[in-house]
């Protein structure tokens, strides 16, 4: 599953890393690059709903593999973008294609990880996003180095050997994964038998306090505003990352050696916290202070940031405060749903939550490319996603949760 998610964030934000090739090449202005980069989530957010439900009926072995053979395809067929508009076009195909696949996931761990080590591991298999920065960074670099070689652009290149790698996975994914802790075959049979136990006495809990319909419990106020909380931490995820690589690339004047290297080290920095925040929080068994701590911490870090784009020590250590909040809002965040949903509520319910939360993704990167358009800076753009988590705070303060059903 980490695996998969490395390389599907990878195929997802990839054009930052191209960003200025991208624009020279194909003619796109900062507000054209801002709105293709969040055209993906439009289509990604149309289907997020029926993938779901479809994985809750057919399995996620079968499903993650159909995702994640058809992204890898349309992912390599971005090296035929040849203009602004078939730029817009490709985003929102990769973007139906992905669809799916991470609130699949996140679901998926609801099959098999018991409540009290839930926000643990899915931190464990969130750090794949900034792990894809990590080695996203020095991959594109390298395929952005073959700039001319047969008769191809770098960014070229890029597109192709970061989308194989997908097609790969999800052929490999039809073997390596188990639908249910009751078909783990490979699972000693008392392991077996206490997972699948204590994971139906979970399910028979939340669908006890969910009570009425499927229906009804997504439309409750706590999933919509769920969603809510959701769009606006996606709304400075994208929006600052698809930019990311062409601020520090300006602020420090850096090649593409020195400039991976230091938009690795926010990433990095953000893997270790994502970890150990996860771990505090199952330790605790508290959910929502938790995030709305790291994410007034990546507020103050993006404030830093625009303060600080003429040093280039202090905008990365901004980032590195930024990102450690804010990408570890992720793992405790995504605890949260499973707690009061189960069955197919929980399903579609995880499912609506990423699909509208993600429509962040299309208005993030759109924000800062407009802002910085018409100032001529970052500032703006920053300050507008620091009061974006600032507002993420408060209404996660005022969020009501049931009483968890954990051992802790």
């Amino acid at each position: 599953m980490f695996l998969c998610y490395v390389i599907a964030y990878i195929d997802r934000v990839n054009i930052g890393f191209a960003a200025v090739e991208l624009q020279r090449d194909l003619g796109l202005s900062d507000a054209a690059f801002g709105l293709g980069g969040g055209l993906f989530f439009l289509g990604y957010c149309l289907f997020e709903i029926p993938s779901n439900l479809i994985l809750e009926r057919v399995g996620a072995r079968r499903w993650i593999a159909r995702i994640m053979i058809g992204w890898g395809l349309v992912s390599m067929a971005m090296m035929f973008v040849s203009g602004v508009w078939s730029f817009y076009a490709m985003r929102v195909v990769l973007g139906i294609a992905e669809a799916g696949f991470f609130p699949g996931m996140v679901l998926f761990l609801t099959y098999w990880i018991p409540a009290a080590e839930r926000a643990r591991a899915g931190a464990l298999f969130m750090t794949a996003a900034p792990v894809a920065v990590i080695v996203g960074a020095p991959l594109s670099a390298a395929f952005l180095s073959l700039d001319g070689w047969l008769g191809l652009a770098g960014w070229q290149w890029l597109f192709l050997g970061e989308g194989f790698p997908a097609v790969v996975l999800g052929v490999m994914s039809l073997w390596w994964l188990t639908d249910r802790p009751e078909q783990a075959t490979w699972l000693p049979e008392q392991e077996r038998q206490w997972l699948s136990r204590t994971m139906a006495d979970e399910r028979a809990a939340r669908a006890a306090h969910q009570g009425g319909s499927h229906f009804k419990a997504l439309l409750s106020g706590r999933v919509l505003l769920i969603c809510l909380i959701y769009f606006l931490n996606t709304v400075v995820t994208y929006g600052l990352f698809l930019w990311l690589p062409r601020i520090l690339r300006e602020a420090s004047g850096y090649s593409e050696g020195k400039l991976s290297v230091i938009t690795m080290i926010p990433f990095i920095a953000a893997l270790i916290g994502m970890v150990l925040i996860g771990r505090h929080s199952d330790r605790t068994g508290e959910r929502k202070w938790h995030v709305a701590v790291c994410a007034l911490a990546g507020a103050l870090g993006l404030a830093l940031a625009a303060a600080s784009q003429h040093s280039v020590p202090l905008i990365v250590l901004s980032f590195m405060l930024c990102q450690v909040g804010q990408r570890s809002v992720q793992g405790v965040f995504w605890a949260i749903p499973p707690i009061f949903l189960a069955g197919t509520a929980a399903a579609a319910g995880i499912a609506l939550i990423n699909s509208i939360g993600n429509l962040g993704g299309f208005v993030g990167p759109t924000i800062m490319g407009w802002l910085r358009g018409a100032s001529g800076t970052y500032t703006p753009g920053l300050l507008v996603l620091a009061g974006a988590l600032v507002i993420e705070a408060i209404l996660v303060a005022s969020l009501r949760l049931p009483k968890e059903r954990i051992k802790v």
